[in-house]
Protein backbone atom coordinates (compact mmCIF):
# COMPACT_ATOMS: atom_id res chain seq x y z
CA UNK A 1 0.00 0.00 0.00
CA UNK A 2 1.49 3.67 -0.78
CA UNK A 3 2.02 6.26 2.32
CA UNK A 4 -1.17 8.27 0.57
CA UNK A 5 -3.18 5.44 0.76
CA UNK A 6 -2.14 3.80 4.02
CA UNK A 7 -2.13 7.99 5.57
CA UNK A 8 -6.19 7.85 4.21
CA UNK A 9 -6.43 4.28 6.02
CA UNK A 10 -5.62 5.50 9.13
CA UNK A 11 -7.72 8.76 8.84
CA UNK A 12 -10.98 7.17 7.12
CA UNK A 13 -10.83 7.76 3.88
CA UNK A 14 -10.64 4.82 2.46
CA UNK A 15 -13.30 2.50 0.20
CA UNK A 16 -13.01 -0.96 1.38
CA UNK A 17 -13.71 -3.95 -1.15
CA UNK A 18 -16.42 -5.95 -0.73
CA UNK A 19 -18.81 -6.74 -4.03
CA UNK A 20 -18.61 -9.68 -5.59
CA UNK A 21 -19.09 -11.22 -9.09
CA UNK A 22 -23.03 -12.14 -8.44
CA UNK A 23 -23.69 -8.48 -6.95
CA UNK A 24 -22.17 -7.04 -9.65
CA UNK A 25 -23.95 -8.82 -11.99
CA UNK A 26 -27.39 -8.02 -11.01
CA UNK A 27 -26.08 -4.31 -10.28
CA UNK A 28 -25.26 -3.83 -13.98
CA UNK A 29 -28.99 -5.70 -14.55
CA UNK A 30 -30.81 -3.45 -12.41
CA UNK A 31 -28.93 -0.52 -13.70
CA UNK A 32 -30.64 -1.30 -17.24
CA UNK A 33 -34.03 -2.39 -15.54
CA UNK A 34 -35.87 1.10 -14.39
CA UNK A 35 -39.37 1.55 -13.19
CA UNK A 36 -39.15 3.50 -16.67
CA UNK A 37 -39.86 -0.14 -18.68
CA UNK A 38 -42.77 -1.22 -16.89
CA UNK A 39 -44.36 2.56 -16.76
CA UNK A 40 -42.91 5.23 -18.61
CA UNK A 41 -42.48 3.39 -21.72
CA UNK A 42 -45.93 3.38 -21.86
CA UNK A 43 -46.03 7.32 -23.20
CA UNK A 44 -42.80 6.56 -25.58
CA UNK A 45 -45.21 4.38 -27.47
CA UNK A 46 -48.44 6.47 -27.23
CA UNK A 47 -46.16 9.54 -29.19
CA UNK A 48 -44.15 7.05 -31.43
CA UNK A 49 -46.71 4.39 -32.13
CA UNK A 50 -45.26 0.83 -33.29
CA UNK A 51 -42.34 2.47 -34.16
CA UNK A 52 -41.11 2.96 -30.80
CA UNK A 53 -38.53 0.00 -31.02
CA UNK A 54 -36.76 1.86 -33.74
CA UNK A 55 -36.37 4.23 -30.64
CA UNK A 56 -35.29 1.18 -28.59
CA UNK A 57 -33.20 -0.02 -30.39
CA UNK A 58 -31.41 3.37 -31.60
CA UNK A 59 -30.92 4.30 -28.08
CA UNK A 60 -30.25 0.79 -27.18
CA UNK A 61 -27.18 1.34 -30.07
CA UNK A 62 -26.08 4.52 -28.55
CA UNK A 63 -26.00 2.88 -25.02
CA UNK A 64 -24.00 -0.18 -25.92
CA UNK A 65 -20.83 1.55 -27.76
CA UNK A 66 -20.60 4.25 -24.80
CA UNK A 67 -20.23 1.04 -22.76
CA UNK A 68 -18.36 -0.27 -24.59
CA UNK A 69 -15.74 3.16 -24.72
CA UNK A 70 -16.23 3.14 -20.89
CA UNK A 71 -15.54 -0.20 -20.29
CA UNK A 72 -12.10 0.37 -22.72
CA UNK A 73 -11.34 3.07 -19.93
CA UNK A 74 -12.56 1.49 -16.98
CA UNK A 75 -10.01 -1.71 -17.74
CA UNK A 76 -7.16 0.61 -17.69
CA UNK A 77 -8.01 2.60 -14.83
CA UNK A 78 -10.59 1.63 -12.58
CA UNK A 79 -12.14 4.37 -10.13
CA UNK A 80 -14.92 5.26 -8.25
CA UNK A 81 -15.52 8.50 -10.30
CA UNK A 82 -15.87 6.24 -13.61
CA UNK A 83 -16.61 8.69 -16.57
CA UNK A 84 -16.16 11.72 -13.94
CA UNK A 85 -12.61 10.93 -13.62
CA UNK A 86 -11.91 10.08 -16.98
CA UNK A 87 -13.26 13.18 -18.71
CA UNK A 88 -10.44 15.03 -15.79
CA UNK A 89 -7.74 13.12 -17.58
CA UNK A 90 -8.85 13.34 -20.71
CA UNK A 91 -10.53 16.38 -21.70
CA UNK A 92 -9.58 18.60 -18.45
CA UNK A 93 -10.24 19.46 -14.33
CA UNK A 94 -13.56 21.60 -16.02
CA UNK A 95 -15.54 18.60 -17.52
CA UNK A 96 -14.50 16.49 -15.11
CA UNK A 97 -16.07 18.90 -12.28
CA UNK A 98 -18.87 19.49 -14.67
CA UNK A 99 -20.19 16.08 -15.47
CA UNK A 100 -19.51 14.89 -12.09
CA UNK A 101 -22.06 17.10 -10.30
CA UNK A 102 -24.29 17.20 -13.14
CA UNK A 103 -24.42 13.01 -12.99
CA UNK A 104 -24.51 13.82 -8.91
CA UNK A 105 -27.62 16.48 -9.39
CA UNK A 106 -29.33 14.23 -11.95
CA UNK A 107 -29.41 11.16 -9.01
CA UNK A 108 -29.67 12.69 -6.13
CA UNK A 109 -32.78 14.75 -7.95
CA UNK A 110 -34.29 11.15 -9.19
CA UNK A 111 -34.32 9.70 -5.70
CA UNK A 112 -37.10 12.20 -4.64
CA UNK A 113 -39.32 10.90 -7.35
CA UNK A 114 -38.43 7.05 -6.50
CA UNK A 115 -39.36 7.72 -2.76
CA UNK A 116 -42.89 9.58 -3.94
CA UNK A 117 -43.64 6.57 -6.38
CA UNK A 118 -42.99 3.94 -3.56
CA UNK A 119 -44.70 6.10 -0.93
CA UNK A 120 -47.92 6.51 -3.52
CA UNK A 121 -47.75 2.57 -4.23
CA UNK A 122 -47.77 1.92 -0.50
CA UNK A 123 -50.68 4.56 0.27
CA UNK A 124 -52.92 3.40 -2.31
CA UNK A 125 -52.27 -0.29 -0.79
CA UNK A 126 -52.56 0.89 2.97
CA UNK A 127 -54.19 4.28 3.04
CA UNK A 128 -53.52 4.53 6.61
CA UNK A 129 -50.35 6.31 6.69
CA UNK A 130 -49.83 9.39 3.94
CA UNK A 131 -47.75 9.19 1.09
CA UNK A 132 -44.92 11.16 2.67
CA UNK A 133 -45.02 9.10 5.86
CA UNK A 134 -44.07 5.80 3.60
CA UNK A 135 -41.95 8.16 1.79
CA UNK A 136 -40.03 8.67 5.19
CA UNK A 137 -39.73 5.67 6.00
CA UNK A 138 -38.05 4.16 2.88
CA UNK A 139 -35.47 7.09 2.66
CA UNK A 140 -34.35 6.03 5.62
CA UNK A 141 -33.98 2.56 5.39
CA UNK A 142 -32.14 2.76 2.09
CA UNK A 143 -30.19 5.53 3.61
CA UNK A 144 -29.18 3.04 6.56
CA UNK A 145 -28.44 0.60 4.05
CA UNK A 146 -25.98 2.70 2.51
CA UNK A 147 -24.27 4.00 5.51
CA UNK A 148 -23.32 0.52 6.08
CA UNK A 149 -20.60 -1.77 4.45
CA UNK A 150 -20.77 -2.28 0.42
CA UNK A 151 -21.73 -5.73 0.49
CA UNK A 152 -25.40 -4.32 1.96
CA UNK A 153 -25.88 -2.30 -0.75
CA UNK A 154 -24.71 -5.55 -3.16
CA UNK A 155 -26.91 -7.65 -1.48
CA UNK A 156 -30.45 -5.39 -2.03
CA UNK A 157 -29.22 -5.24 -5.38
CA UNK A 158 -29.07 -8.61 -5.93
CA UNK A 159 -32.61 -9.70 -4.69
CA UNK A 160 -33.85 -6.46 -6.49
CA UNK A 161 -32.88 -7.14 -9.80
CA UNK A 162 -34.03 -10.51 -9.47
CA UNK A 163 -37.25 -9.62 -8.78
CA UNK A 164 -37.09 -7.81 -11.74
CA UNK A 165 -35.60 -10.13 -14.02
CA UNK A 166 -37.65 -12.68 -13.34
CA UNK A 167 -40.93 -10.27 -13.81
CA UNK A 168 -39.81 -9.65 -17.23
CA UNK A 169 -39.47 -13.26 -18.23
CA UNK A 170 -42.63 -14.09 -16.94
CA UNK A 171 -43.77 -11.33 -19.39
CA UNK A 172 -41.67 -12.64 -21.93
CA UNK A 173 -43.53 -16.27 -22.05
CA UNK A 174 -46.78 -14.81 -21.26
CA UNK A 175 -46.37 -12.22 -24.01
CA UNK A 176 -44.84 -14.80 -26.71
CA UNK A 177 -47.53 -16.86 -26.14
CA UNK A 178 -50.45 -14.70 -26.97
CA UNK A 179 -48.16 -13.91 -30.01
CA UNK A 180 -48.04 -17.58 -31.49
CA UNK A 181 -51.56 -17.54 -30.31
CA UNK A 182 -51.14 -20.22 -27.76
CA UNK A 183 -52.57 -18.16 -24.73
CA UNK A 184 -55.93 -18.91 -24.49
CA UNK A 185 -57.38 -15.51 -22.37
CA UNK A 186 -57.65 -12.04 -22.79
CA UNK A 187 -59.40 -9.72 -25.26
CA UNK A 188 -60.15 -11.10 -29.25
CA UNK A 189 -57.62 -8.36 -30.68
CA UNK A 190 -54.85 -9.30 -27.85
CA UNK A 191 -53.09 -12.15 -30.40
CA UNK A 192 -50.81 -12.37 -32.82
CA UNK A 193 -48.92 -9.36 -34.45
CA UNK A 194 -52.68 -7.31 -35.20
CA UNK A 195 -51.93 -4.20 -33.42
CA UNK A 196 -47.97 -3.69 -35.14
CA UNK A 197 -48.96 -2.43 -38.26
CA UNK A 198 -52.86 -2.10 -37.69
CA UNK A 199 -52.74 1.60 -37.11
CA UNK A 200 -50.11 2.20 -38.70
CA UNK A 201 -46.49 1.60 -37.90
CA UNK A 202 -45.54 5.19 -37.91
CA UNK A 203 -48.40 7.19 -37.37
CA UNK A 204 -46.67 10.32 -36.33
CA UNK A 205 -43.79 10.73 -37.96
CA UNK A 206 -40.10 9.86 -38.10
CA UNK A 207 -39.47 12.80 -35.84
CA UNK A 208 -41.71 11.78 -33.13
CA UNK A 209 -39.38 8.45 -33.00
CA UNK A 210 -36.16 10.94 -33.33
CA UNK A 211 -38.10 12.70 -30.29
CA UNK A 212 -39.17 9.61 -28.15
CA UNK A 213 -35.14 8.95 -27.55
CA UNK A 214 -35.08 11.46 -25.00
CA UNK A 215 -37.29 8.96 -23.38
CA UNK A 216 -35.30 6.01 -24.03
CA UNK A 217 -31.92 7.69 -22.81
CA UNK A 218 -33.79 8.40 -19.38
CA UNK A 219 -34.76 4.66 -19.09
CA UNK A 220 -31.33 3.19 -20.12
CA UNK A 221 -29.69 5.80 -18.07
CA UNK A 222 -28.12 3.40 -14.60
CA UNK A 223 -26.27 0.85 -17.48
CA UNK A 224 -23.11 2.70 -16.30
CA UNK A 225 -23.49 2.34 -12.85
CA UNK A 226 -21.53 -0.64 -12.32
CA UNK A 227 -18.38 0.94 -13.53
CA UNK A 228 -18.59 3.05 -10.52
CA UNK A 229 -19.35 -0.22 -8.41
CA UNK A 230 -16.71 -2.39 -9.95
CA UNK A 231 -13.84 -0.24 -8.40
CA UNK A 232 -14.89 -1.34 -4.95
CA UNK A 233 -14.48 -5.27 -6.05
CA UNK A 234 -11.68 -7.51 -5.78
CA UNK A 235 -10.92 -7.66 -9.58
CA UNK A 236 -12.49 -4.31 -11.15
CA UNK A 237 -11.14 -5.58 -14.81
CA UNK A 238 -12.37 -8.49 -15.18
CA UNK A 239 -15.86 -7.71 -13.51
CA UNK A 240 -16.02 -4.25 -16.90
CA UNK A 241 -15.26 -6.60 -19.12
CA UNK A 242 -18.20 -8.80 -18.60
CA UNK A 243 -20.42 -6.69 -17.68
CA UNK A 244 -19.91 -4.42 -20.68
CA UNK A 245 -19.96 -7.53 -22.98
CA UNK A 246 -23.17 -8.56 -21.48
CA UNK A 247 -24.97 -5.20 -21.59
CA UNK A 248 -25.89 -5.84 -25.35
CA UNK A 249 -28.49 -8.93 -24.92
CA UNK A 250 -30.06 -7.39 -21.65
CA UNK A 251 -31.08 -4.55 -24.07
CA UNK A 252 -31.97 -6.53 -26.58
CA UNK A 253 -33.96 -8.96 -24.30
CA UNK A 254 -35.57 -6.81 -21.68
CA UNK A 255 -36.26 -3.63 -23.34
CA UNK A 256 -36.43 -4.44 -26.93
CA UNK A 257 -38.15 -7.85 -26.20
CA UNK A 258 -40.99 -6.05 -24.15
CA UNK A 259 -41.86 -3.10 -26.08
CA UNK A 260 -41.83 -5.03 -28.97
CA UNK A 261 -44.42 -7.50 -27.46
CA UNK A 262 -46.38 -4.59 -26.16
CA UNK A 263 -47.10 -2.69 -29.40
CA UNK A 264 -48.03 -5.76 -31.14
CA UNK A 265 -50.83 -6.51 -28.57
CA UNK A 266 -51.55 -3.51 -27.35
CA UNK A 267 -53.00 -0.34 -29.85
CA UNK A 268 -50.14 2.29 -29.51
CA UNK A 269 -53.75 5.00 -28.26
CA UNK A 270 -55.06 3.65 -25.86
CA UNK A 271 -54.98 5.94 -23.44
CA UNK A 272 -53.79 4.20 -20.47
CA UNK A 273 -50.52 3.46 -21.62
CA UNK A 274 -50.02 7.67 -20.99
CA UNK A 275 -51.62 7.05 -16.94
CA UNK A 276 -48.86 7.13 -14.18
CA UNK A 277 -50.87 4.57 -12.23
CA UNK A 278 -50.37 1.99 -15.34
CA UNK A 279 -47.85 1.97 -17.89
CA UNK A 280 -46.93 -1.02 -20.56
CA UNK A 281 -46.97 -3.96 -18.43
CA UNK A 282 -49.96 -3.60 -16.54
CA UNK A 283 -52.23 -2.51 -20.13
CA UNK A 284 -50.87 -5.73 -21.79
CA UNK A 285 -51.00 -8.17 -18.96
CA UNK A 286 -54.41 -6.70 -18.26
CA UNK A 287 -55.51 -6.86 -22.02
CA UNK A 288 -54.23 -10.77 -22.06
CA UNK A 289 -56.85 -11.49 -18.76
CA UNK A 290 -54.18 -11.65 -15.84
CA UNK A 291 -56.21 -10.40 -12.94
CA UNK A 292 -54.78 -8.31 -10.54
CA UNK A 293 -52.38 -7.37 -13.34
CA UNK A 294 -52.24 -3.33 -11.86
CA UNK A 295 -50.92 -4.66 -8.24
CA UNK A 296 -48.56 -7.10 -9.57
CA UNK A 297 -46.84 -4.70 -11.80
CA UNK A 298 -47.20 -2.02 -8.99
CA UNK A 299 -45.10 -4.68 -6.72
CA UNK A 300 -42.45 -5.15 -9.08
CA UNK A 301 -42.76 -1.21 -10.34
CA UNK A 302 -42.12 -0.89 -6.02
CA UNK A 303 -39.39 -3.04 -6.24
CA UNK A 304 -37.39 -0.87 -9.40
CA UNK A 305 -38.12 2.21 -7.62
CA UNK A 306 -36.38 1.17 -4.41
CA UNK A 307 -33.47 -0.76 -6.72
CA UNK A 308 -32.78 2.88 -8.24
CA UNK A 309 -33.30 4.70 -5.43
CA UNK A 310 -30.51 2.39 -3.51
CA UNK A 311 -28.41 2.77 -6.86
CA UNK A 312 -28.81 6.22 -6.65
CA UNK A 313 -27.40 6.79 -3.08
CA UNK A 314 -24.49 4.98 -3.61
CA UNK A 315 -23.78 6.41 -7.09
CA UNK A 316 -24.60 9.92 -5.90
CA UNK A 317 -22.41 9.31 -3.13
CA UNK A 318 -19.39 7.91 -4.38
CA UNK A 319 -19.21 10.40 -6.95
CA UNK A 320 -18.88 13.19 -4.28
CA UNK A 321 -16.08 10.81 -2.64
CA UNK A 322 -14.68 10.81 -6.24
CA UNK A 323 -14.73 15.05 -6.63
CA UNK A 324 -13.47 15.32 -2.95
CA UNK A 325 -10.36 13.15 -3.77
CA UNK A 326 -9.92 15.15 -7.24
CA UNK A 327 -10.55 18.74 -4.85
CA UNK A 328 -13.69 19.49 -6.62
CA UNK A 329 -16.18 19.06 -3.64
CA UNK A 330 -15.23 20.07 0.28
CA UNK A 331 -12.93 17.14 1.46
CA UNK A 332 -15.31 16.02 4.23
CA UNK A 333 -17.14 14.34 1.41
CA UNK A 334 -14.50 11.33 1.55
CA UNK A 335 -14.53 10.99 4.73
CA UNK A 336 -15.59 7.13 5.47
CA UNK A 337 -16.62 4.95 8.55
CA UNK A 338 -13.69 3.08 9.88
CA UNK A 339 -15.51 -0.23 9.65
CA UNK A 340 -18.01 0.16 6.96
CA UNK A 341 -15.45 2.02 4.41
CA UNK A 342 -18.57 3.92 3.00
CA UNK A 343 -18.43 7.84 2.55
CA UNK A 344 -21.36 8.36 5.45
CA UNK A 345 -21.04 12.21 5.22
CA UNK A 346 -21.48 11.57 1.22
CA UNK A 347 -24.67 9.67 1.64
CA UNK A 348 -26.30 11.98 3.72
CA UNK A 349 -25.73 14.72 1.89
CA UNK A 350 -27.08 12.46 -1.31
CA UNK A 351 -29.98 12.51 0.30
CA UNK A 352 -31.37 15.65 0.88
CA UNK A 353 -33.39 15.92 -2.15
CA UNK A 354 -35.42 13.28 -1.13
CA UNK A 355 -35.79 15.09 2.30
CA UNK A 356 -36.74 18.04 0.38
CA UNK A 357 -39.41 15.82 -1.71
CA UNK A 358 -40.71 14.37 1.52
CA UNK A 359 -41.64 17.93 3.10
CA UNK A 360 -42.84 19.01 -0.53
CA UNK A 361 -44.77 15.98 -0.64
CA UNK A 362 -46.34 16.55 3.41
CA UNK A 363 -47.06 20.55 2.43
CA UNK A 364 -48.94 19.35 -1.03
CA UNK A 365 -46.36 21.21 -2.75
CA UNK A 366 -44.34 18.37 -4.61
CA UNK A 367 -45.14 20.75 -8.48
CA UNK A 368 -42.25 22.60 -7.41
CA UNK A 369 -40.19 19.23 -7.73
CA UNK A 370 -40.97 19.43 -11.02
CA UNK A 371 -39.25 22.19 -12.33
CA UNK A 372 -36.24 20.64 -10.69
CA UNK A 373 -36.12 18.01 -12.13
CA UNK A 374 -36.70 19.43 -16.11
CA UNK A 375 -33.37 20.17 -15.80
CA UNK A 376 -32.33 16.45 -15.60
CA UNK A 377 -34.12 15.93 -18.56
CA UNK A 378 -31.15 15.28 -20.89
CA UNK A 379 -28.75 14.59 -18.76
CA UNK A 380 -28.00 11.04 -19.93
CA UNK A 381 -27.34 12.47 -23.51
CA UNK A 382 -24.11 15.22 -21.55
CA UNK A 383 -23.23 12.15 -19.75
CA UNK A 384 -22.78 10.02 -22.85
CA UNK A 385 -21.23 12.82 -25.09
CA UNK A 386 -19.01 13.25 -22.47
CA UNK A 387 -18.04 9.93 -22.13
CA UNK A 388 -17.53 9.27 -25.86
CA UNK A 389 -14.99 12.98 -26.18
CA UNK A 390 -13.24 11.33 -23.07
CA UNK A 391 -12.46 7.95 -24.70
CA UNK A 392 -11.47 9.58 -27.72
CA UNK A 393 -8.96 11.45 -26.28
CA UNK A 394 -7.77 8.87 -23.98
CA UNK A 395 -7.06 6.36 -26.43
CA UNK A 396 -5.39 9.00 -28.39
CA UNK A 397 -3.14 9.49 -25.60
CA UNK A 398 -2.40 6.00 -24.96
CA UNK A 399 -1.81 5.32 -28.56
CA UNK A 400 0.75 8.21 -28.47
CA UNK A 401 2.28 6.68 -25.28
CA UNK A 402 2.68 2.85 -27.17
CA UNK A 403 0.25 1.60 -24.16
CA UNK A 404 -0.98 -1.74 -24.65
CA UNK A 405 -4.62 -1.50 -24.77
CA UNK A 406 -6.81 -5.13 -23.84
CA UNK A 407 -10.51 -4.21 -24.23
CA UNK A 408 -10.55 -1.99 -27.11
CA UNK A 409 -13.19 0.09 -28.80
CA UNK A 410 -14.59 -1.51 -32.12
CA UNK A 411 -13.81 0.52 -35.14
CA UNK A 412 -12.06 3.24 -33.61
CA UNK A 413 -12.61 6.08 -34.30
CA UNK A 414 -15.32 5.60 -36.60
CA UNK A 415 -18.07 4.24 -34.31
CA UNK A 416 -16.58 6.75 -31.80
CA UNK A 417 -17.45 9.50 -34.09
CA UNK A 418 -20.66 8.43 -34.50
CA UNK A 419 -21.86 9.08 -31.58
CA UNK A 420 -20.08 12.14 -30.86
CA UNK A 421 -22.58 13.34 -34.24
CA UNK A 422 -25.89 11.97 -33.35
CA UNK A 423 -26.28 12.92 -29.59
CA UNK A 424 -26.26 16.81 -30.28
CA UNK A 425 -27.90 15.59 -33.94
CA UNK A 426 -30.95 14.09 -31.92
CA UNK A 427 -30.94 16.79 -29.27
CA UNK A 428 -31.10 19.81 -32.17
CA UNK A 429 -34.28 17.76 -33.26
CA UNK A 430 -35.75 17.52 -29.77
CA UNK A 431 -36.02 21.27 -29.78
CA UNK A 432 -36.94 21.91 -33.26
CA UNK A 433 -40.07 19.56 -32.28
CA UNK A 434 -40.69 21.24 -28.93
CA UNK A 435 -42.09 18.09 -27.23
CA UNK A 436 -39.19 17.95 -25.25
CA UNK A 437 -37.56 21.68 -25.51
CA UNK A 438 -38.52 22.59 -21.85
CA UNK A 439 -36.35 19.59 -20.83
CA UNK A 440 -33.20 20.37 -23.23
CA UNK A 441 -33.08 24.08 -22.65
CA UNK A 442 -33.34 23.53 -18.64
CA UNK A 443 -30.68 20.38 -18.36
CA UNK A 444 -28.27 22.78 -20.98
CA UNK A 445 -28.74 26.33 -18.86
CA UNK A 446 -27.76 24.13 -15.64
CA UNK A 447 -24.61 22.28 -17.45
CA UNK A 448 -23.73 25.97 -18.55
CA UNK A 449 -23.60 27.07 -15.14
CA UNK A 450 -21.73 23.86 -13.72
CA UNK A 451 -19.26 24.06 -17.07
CA UNK A 452 -18.71 28.21 -15.52
CA UNK A 453 -18.14 26.84 -12.16
CA UNK A 454 -15.50 24.20 -13.51
CA UNK A 455 -13.87 26.45 -15.58
CA UNK A 456 -13.26 29.07 -12.47
CA UNK A 457 -11.92 26.59 -10.37
CA UNK A 458 -10.17 24.85 -12.88
CA UNK A 459 -8.33 28.42 -13.76
CA UNK A 460 -8.47 29.84 -10.12
CA UNK A 461 -7.31 26.37 -8.75
CA UNK A 462 -10.25 26.35 -6.35
CA UNK A 463 -9.95 23.03 -4.01
CA UNK A 464 -5.52 23.13 -4.57
CA UNK A 465 -2.95 21.44 -5.76
CA UNK A 466 -3.78 18.37 -7.77
CA UNK A 467 -2.02 15.77 -9.77
CA UNK A 468 -4.33 14.04 -12.31
CA UNK A 469 -2.28 10.68 -13.22
CA UNK A 470 -1.89 10.10 -16.92
CA UNK A 471 -3.43 6.87 -18.76
CA UNK A 472 -2.02 3.84 -17.34
CA UNK A 473 -2.09 -0.03 -18.75
CA UNK A 474 -4.36 -1.62 -18.00
CA UNK A 475 -4.32 -3.46 -14.52
CA UNK A 476 -5.69 -6.55 -12.72
CA UNK A 477 -7.01 -6.38 -9.16
CA UNK A 478 -6.75 -2.70 -8.62
CA UNK A 479 -8.57 -1.09 -5.56
CA UNK A 480 -10.46 1.62 -6.15
CA UNK A 481 -8.62 4.22 -3.99
CA UNK A 482 -4.86 3.31 -5.89
CA UNK A 483 -6.24 5.26 -8.84
CA UNK A 484 -7.61 8.22 -7.18
CA UNK A 485 -5.91 11.81 -7.23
Amino acid sequence: MTTQAACGARSGTTLKNGLRSRHLTMISIAGVIGAALFIGSGKVIANAGPAAILAYIAGGIVVVLVMRMLGEMAVAQPDTGSFSTYADRAIGRWAGFTIGWLYWYFWALLMGWEAYVAGKILHDWFPMIPIWGYMLIVTVALVLVNLMKVKNYGEFEFWFALIKVTAIVVFLIIGLLALTHLWPWGQPDAVGFTHLTKEGFMPNGFGAVVTAMLGVMFAFIGAEIVTVAAAESDNPSKEIVKTTKSVVWRIILFYVGSIFIAVCLVPYDDPLLQQATHGTYTVTLSRLGIPEARHIVNFVVLTSVCSCFNSALYTCSRMLYSLSRRGDAHRVMQITGKNSGSPWVGVLVSSVFAFVAIYLTATEKMDIYDVLMSATGTVAMYVYLCIAISQLKMRQKLDAANTPITFKMWLFPWLTYAVIFAIPAALVVMVWEGTYRTEVVYTSILAAVIVLMGLVAQKFNIGGQRATPAPQAPRTGLRAEASAT
